[in-house]
C-alpha cells in the first residue's frame, strides 16, 4: 500500500510538471491548486469506468503472486494509467485553442461516453430488481440504435481489450504487460471526460483519477472478487450509464455552441 501511495504522489508531481509546461508553451491557464470537489469527481468517474481494468488486473494479480509481482503490477498499471491521462491532457491543451479541433475532440468524447453508457448497462442483467432491469433494457435498446449509427467510427476510438492475464512473467515483462491495458484504457476513458473540463479544474480532476487508481489497486490486493463485485453493482452501473449520457449530451451541446460561435 505504501508503494501505491508513493506512485500516486510521484505521478501527481509529473502531472504538475506537465501542466506547468503546457501553461508556459501553449498558453493554457490551468490553475495548479487542489479543490476537494474536483478530486472527488475525478476519483468517482475513474472508479465507475474501471470495470475492464479491475477484472484484468484482478486476474493478473491472481496469476503473479508474491512481492515481486505486486511491485511490477503496481508500477506498470500506475505508469500506464498516468501515461494515457497525460497524453490526452496534452492533446486537449493543443486542441482547445482551435475551435473546430476542440469541437471534433468533444464530439469524439461524446461518442465514447455513449458507448461507455451502453457497456455499463451490460452488468445489470443479473439484478433481482425487475424494474431496474426493465429500465436498463429500454435504455440499452435506445443506446444500441444510436451507437450503431457511429459504429464505423467508434471501432477506431473505442478499444476492444481482449488480452488474457499471463502467468509467472519476469519482473520487467510483467511491468510492461501491466502497462499496456491501463495505458489504452486511460487514453480512451480520459478522452471521454473532455466535456467535463469546462466544469472542473483539470489539475484537480486528473489528480482524482490518479487517487482513484491508487485506491482501486489497494482494494484489488485486499479482495479482488469483492472489489469487482462492488464496481459491477447493478445500481451503480445504471447510475453511471445515466451520468455518461448526461455528459455526452452536455458535450454535444458544447460542440453546437463552438460551431455557432465560429460562424
Amino acid at each position: 500500500m505504501i508503494l501505491a501511495v508513493l506512485a500516486c504522489i510521484f505521478l501527481i508531481g509529473i502531472l504538475w510538471l506537465e501542466i506547468n509546461l503546457l501553461n508556459h508553451f501553449h498558453g493554457t491557464s490551468i490553475v495548479l491548486h487542489f479543490r476537494l470537489a474536483d478530486i472527488i469527481v475525478g476519483m468517482t468517474v475513474y472508479l465507475k469506468t474501471s470495470i475492464d481494468f479491475a477484472i484484468f488486473i484482478g486476474q493478473l494479480i491472481d496469476k503473479n503472486r508474491g512481492w515481486t509481482g505486486r511491485v511490477a503490477i503496481e508500477v506498470g498499471t500506475a505508469l500506464g494509467n498516468a501515461a494515457g491521462t497525460l497524453a490526452i491532457l496534452a492533446l486537449w491543451s493543443f486542441f482547445h485553442h482551435i475551435a473546430w479541433l476542440l469541437a471534433l475532440m468533444i464530439l469524439a468524447a461524446a461518442l465514447v461516453l455513449l458507448k461507455m453508457a451502453e457497456e455499463s448497462l451490460e452488468h445489470i442483467g443479473g439484478s433481482a430488481n425487475k424494474g431496474l432491469k426493465k429500465a436498463a433494457y429500454g435504455l440499452a435498446r435506445i443506446l444500441e440504435k444510436v451507437n450503431a449509427l457511429f459504429n464505423p467510427l467508434l471501432k477506431y476510438i473505442v478499444p476492444k481489450i481482449n488480452v488474457e492475464a499471463r502467468e509467472n512473467l519476469p519482473f520487467w515483462g510483467l511491468v510492461g504487460f501491466a502497462f499496456v491495458v491501463p495505458f489504452i484504457l486511460g487514453l480512451d476513458d480520459f478522452a471521454g471526460y473532455v466535456p467535463l473540463f469546462s466544469m472542473v479544474n483539470v489539475f484537480g480532476f486528473a489528480t482524482g483519477v490518479f487517487v482513484g487508481h491508487m485506491l482501486l489497486n489497494m482494494l484489488l490486493y485486499v479482495s479482488p472478487r469483492r472489489t469487482i463485485a462492488v464496481i459491477r453493482n447493478a445500481y451503480i452501473s445504471f447510475a453511471g450509464s445515466v451520468a455518461f449520457i448526461g455528459l455526452a449530451v452536455w458535450g454535444l451541446a458544447e460542440v453546437v455552441g463552438l460551431i455557432l460561435h465560429a460562424h
